[in-house]
């Protein structure tokens, strides 16, 4: 459905190619249009979700688009940063985890869906983006402009949104589990037999 907040979701995945051209060349002056095209993602990410609010148009494509288009960019950003030719260089290992929860988390959420499970979005997970966004903006910068030097600016955040990261992840796969296995307690069959009813044994 051509919806307004959906064609800024389609914008989103869009600028993702603009993007890892622009960190493929470790220049200043390419990374600060990295960074400029990066914010112009994020502006999509925040008006999409509140048009479809607004004009109350949200559809099922569109939760399907915009999660989509902020793993996607995220994605992109994070791998980009840790393979781009400049120094110093986003720990690797550090992009492996961050990227490997946003899986894990998808995964999960598609479990809790197949059991009728609505959970809320978390406060954590909140925090964990907000704190991503100024990491890779910082990150995505990352020479010294005039007094601030967005490198350790944005590894800085990027620390803070990793220990979020896991700790909302951590304690979305205890809120799952807890409630697959209240669900699955309650309409499970009783092993009890009937009152009255002596058990036979052959």
């Amino acid at each position: 459905m051509a919806t307004l907040p959906n064609l800024l979701s389609l914008l989103r995945i869009a600028l993702i190619p603009p993007l890892v051209y622009f960190l493929t060349d470790p220049s200043q002056q390419s990374s600060l249009f990295a960074a400029i095209t990066f914010f112009v993602a994020s502006i999509t990410d925040y008006f999409d979700g509140y048009l479809a609010r607004r004009q109350g148009v949200i559809t099922n494509l569109g939760k399907f688009l915009d999660p989509l288009a902020d793993k996607l960019l995220v994605a992109a950003a994070l791998i980009m940063l840790a393979a781009i030719d400049r120094t110093p260089r986003v720990p690797a290992a550090l992009v492996v985890v961050l990227i490997a929860r946003e899986f894990a988390v998808t995964g999960l959420r598609a479990i809790a869906s197949d059991e009728g499970i609505v959970l809320a979005a978390e406060e954590l997970g909140k925090y964990k983006m907000i704190f991503q966004m100024f990491a890779l903006h910082g990150l995505l910068l990352h020479y010294r402009y005039g007094f601030i030097d967005f490198y350790v600016f944005g590894m800085y955040f990027l620390w803070i949104a990793l220990v979020l990261s896991l700790w909302s992840g951590i304690d979305y796969h205890l809120k799952v589990f807890r409630q697959v296995r209240a669900k699955r307690s309650l309409s499970s069959p009783s092993d009890t037999s009937p009152p009255g009813q002596a058990e036979v044994r052959s």
